[in-house]
């Protein structure tokens, strides 16, 4: 098999099975309306994920389970177990436990479908890393964005079924495992080191490890947050200026997401080319400014409060796969693997505070006051990068 052909077919298939990760976030208004439930206690929904999938990548690193078994029969499996447990929310109450522990299942199930999917990603090559992990993070956000496509189809069709949108997420990330086993092996394909817990003490000790890690926790304080909330975060805002139709949130959120993820594709050829760090720098800095402009313009003119929060979503995601490859650089060979893992499962712990939080904020703050509080994150990233890069090294 070529290496187009097998990464376009694994794209597909994370494209396919991610979309799961928020298919109760876009549906939230019309849950939380019928069963009369506030935004906090439906954002255990989403948070129950981020804490799923922390929990399950370290699960999956102790275990070692892409490395005893083949990583595309673990994808498979890994949507498969994903797309059962979302499809079960037809059958749970809401707001309930049972819900939560399901959301819970499918993040620590995604948890074998995204970082497998990078595993088998760079077994196809080499020099151009940064750009194979960028394709994985744009098919990840590609499909976290879809949710909030299927809902848009969803009403208009004659009115959103938070069932349906489930439901069809959960059959596209069935379909998704089952692509992951026409994938190819790349010839640089080999096993992951399982989580060392000595790579704990040189993530602090290594400064190049240290601020690759600081510079990820600070993109990941603003990331899950931003589109974990960003569909209610665009209702609200244009109800304020009058326009109470739900379509133009769930294409401005669409937009936001989607888009980013395409950006990750030149931010990581650029990355190999101008420097890693550097082009971190650049996205860190480009987020905070949008971040900011968007809660100055909360409530305002619809028109320019959607093309912030879009400019918000392009700016704020095509760092990501970066941090991993300056991790990796930066690492020992033996430790690189559970350097990552740990790097990864922080940043989701992270996200769970920040998306389950940022409610109970805006209720306090407002939600301009609440969306300005998310520029700490990308703020603490770029002074993080500064320093990577005072360090001077080749690959920063």
């Amino acid at each position: 098999m070529t290496k187009r052909r097998a990464v376009g077919l694994l794209i597909l298939a994370e494209i396919l099975a991610m979309g799961l990760w928020f298919s109760s976030a876009a549906v939230l208004p019309e849950m939380g309306a019928e069963a009369g439930l506030p935004a906090s206690r439906l954002a255990w929904l989403a948070t129950a994920v981020q804490l799923g999938f922390a929990g399950g990548a370290l699960g999956f690193a102790v275990l070692g389970l892409a490395d005893r078994y083949d990583p595309r029969a673990v994808f498979f499996l890994s949507a498969m177990v994903a797309a059962a447990a979302n499809l079960a929310l037809l059958w749970a109450p809401l707001g309930g436990w049972t819900a939560i522990l399901l959301r819970a299942v499918t993040g620590a199930a995604l948890a074998g479908v995204y970082p497998v999917g990078m595993k088998i990603a760079v077994g196809w090559g080499q020099r151009d890393r940064a750009l194979l992990v960028s394709l994985l993070v744009c098919a990840l956000t590609l499909g976290s964005a879809s949710p909030h496509l299927i809902a848009l189809g969803s009403a208009e069709a004659g009115g959103t079924d938070w069932r349906a949108v489930i439901a069809a997420c959960s059959g596209f990330a069935a379909l998704g495992g089952v692509l992951a086993l026409l994938i190819g092996l790349g010839p640089h394909h080999a096993r992951a080191a399982r989580l060392d817990p000595g790579a704990i003490r040189l993530a602090w000790t290594e400064p190049r490890i240290r601020y690759a890690f600081l510079g990820y926790l600070g993109h990941m304080w603003e990331l899950y947050a931003l589109w974990a909330w960003v569909g209610l975060i665009a209702q609200l805002s244009f109800a304020e200026a009058g326009i109470v139709e739900a379509w133009p949130a769930r294409l401005t959120a669409f937009a936001a997401i989607a888009l980013g993820g395409l950006a990750c594709i030149p931010a990581g050829w650029l990355a190999d080319r101008a420097g890693r760090a550097r082009t971190a720098l650049g996205c860190l800095l480009l987020s905070c400014a949008a971040g900011l402009a968007t809660a100055a313009a909360f409530g305002g003119s619809p028109w320019l409060a959607a093309l912030l929060l879009i400019a918000w979503g392009i700016a704020v995601i095509p760092d990501s796969a970066l941090y991993s490859t300056l991790v990796a650089d930066a690492a020992p060979p033996e430790r690189a693997g559970s350097l990552m893992t740990l790097q990864t499962a922080l940043g989701f712990l992270l996200t769970a505070a920040t998306v389950q939080t940022l409610p109970l904020v805006a209720g306090a703050l407002g939600w301009p006051g609440a969306l300005a509080l998310l520029a700490i994150g990308p703020a603490a990233g770029a002074w993080a990068m500064r320093r990577l890069i005072r360090l001077r090294q080749p690959s920063t």
